[in-house]
């Protein structure tokens, strides 16, 4: 196949990589697992570890207290929301769950999700449904892929559930959900039925691979990690909580001194806005290493980064469908980044372990990462391979060619 033509100039390309000092050891196509960090979000990091052990922790928090907060305003900048809607967390998972310990849940009480969720999510629905003893019902997938919307649309609006969950694209493969069509129909929903639920969207493999706006998405919650497609730390990440459920009360079950001031033997009040989601301690380097991150994100252009993913991408799996013992897994209305592949008469410890060898850094995926969407495609295992903007055709020739050779 011809390849297709690049988003960016071959010098953007490289002004990319020579930012990155990982670029020149490694093919890295693990971006859904955790991105390399532009140098200077690395430098952000340590200067400040450097800075802590200087002058000390809280010393070193408050000196930079004027560039902490601009990482809330950068985070805004990135979906489209106020500074005052964003709570800085550890990752996705942490984001999600504060968000899902926010539902005020009864026996009885329906959570309405996709078969493609997230696999911690979906471990989190059946801990509440195994303590609060509510029910989890499933949006049937279109024949295309991903939800069927005269489904969701039929059962949100029948079933009324506490709780809308709904993964943009989940670990296990390179679907896009409609996102957008659900937003319109929550929207619509929630202007008959106000108070009766609430809407978690998980953005962990989104943000960074496309332009995410929350006035669009509709969405009560969005959670979000930094280390994948926004190139940023491990161990950090962010959630956002809209303005109606800020004023609504909604606030996560083990809410702390950052989140809520004690102001009687038995009350407390808690925070106007977003900080109530969040806890006292931070880890502020990576707090500052995130802005960083998502600065160097902004400057670059999520429209831009979103095509060229789809070109590297689309470029990765028809070249992985040459080959008659390679299957091809993904399936959806859109495509993005995550591509998936299992291979005839291999296993996944051997094929991960030959391209390390040749310095190809991809990731496994099992059943138990996605039992619904493995089950339906017949399989146990798949490779995962994600690129970036700052990868290279040339590095997804080397994993095409790496493949015919193992296999």
């Amino acid at each position: 196949m011809k390849k297709i033509q690049s988003v960016f100039s071959i010098d953007e390309i490289e002004k990319f990589r020579s930012e990155t000092v990982g670029c020149r050891t490694v093919s890295h196509l693990n971006n859904a697992g955790a991105s390399l960090m532009p140098d200077v979000v690395t430098m952000t990091i340590l200067e400040h570890i450097k800075l802590e052990s200087e002058i000390g922790g809280y010393e070193a928090a408050a000196l930079k207290a004027d560039e902490i907060l601009q990482f809330y305003v950068q985070a805004g900048k990135l979906i489209n929301c106020n500074p005052s809607n964003i709570a800085f967390t550890a990752s996705a998972t942490d984001s999600y769950t504060r968000a899902l310990s926010s539902i005020p849940f009864c026996s009885g009480d329906i959570i309405l999700t996709d078969n493609d969720d997230f696999i911690s999510n979906q471990i989190q629905f059946i801990s509440c449904q195994k303590r609060f003893g509510i029910k989890i019902v499933r949006i049937k997938n279109a024949e295309i892929g991903g939800v069927d919307l005269n489904d969701l649309e039929e059962k949100l609006f029948t079933l009324k559930p506490k709780l809308l969950a709904i993964t943009h694209i989940p670990t296990n493969s390179g679907l896009v959900q409609s996102v957008k069509s659900i937003g319109e129909i929550y929207s619509r929903y929630i202007k008959e039925y106000s108070d009766r639920t609430w809407y978690i969207l998980d953005a962990c493999q989104s943000a960074g691979q496309m332009k995410l706006d929350v006035e669009e998405l509709e969405c009560d919650f969005l959670s979000i990690t930094i280390r994948k497609f926004l190139r940023g730390p491990r161990g950090s990440g962010f959630l956002y909580i809209s303005d109606r459920a800020l004023k609504f009360g909604l606030e996560p079950l083990f809410i702390d001194m950052r989140g809520a001031d004690w102001v009687e033997k038995d009350e407390y009040k808690q925070q106007p806005d977003a900080r109530r989601f969040e806890d006292w301690e931070f880890a502020y380097a990576l707090v500052l290493g995130s802005k960083v991150a998502i600065e160097y994100c902004l400057n670059i252009g999520e429209d831009r980064i979103w095509q060229q993913i789809q070109v590297l991408s689309k470029y990765m799996r028809n070249e992985l469908s040459k080959n008659p013992k390679v299957r091809v897994l993904d399936k959806g209305p859109e495509l993005g980044a995550l591509v998936t592949f299992t291979v005839e008469d291999s296993q996944p410890g051997f094929i991960l372990d030959e391209l390390l060898r040749r310095k190809i850094n991809v990731v496994p995926s099992f059943r138990n990462f996605a039992v619904i969407d493995f089950d339906e495609k017949g399989v146990e295992w798949a490779i995962r391979v994600s690129p970036h903007y700052y990868n290279t055709f040339e590095e997804v020739d080397l994993l095409i060619k790496a493949v015919e050779e193992i296999v």
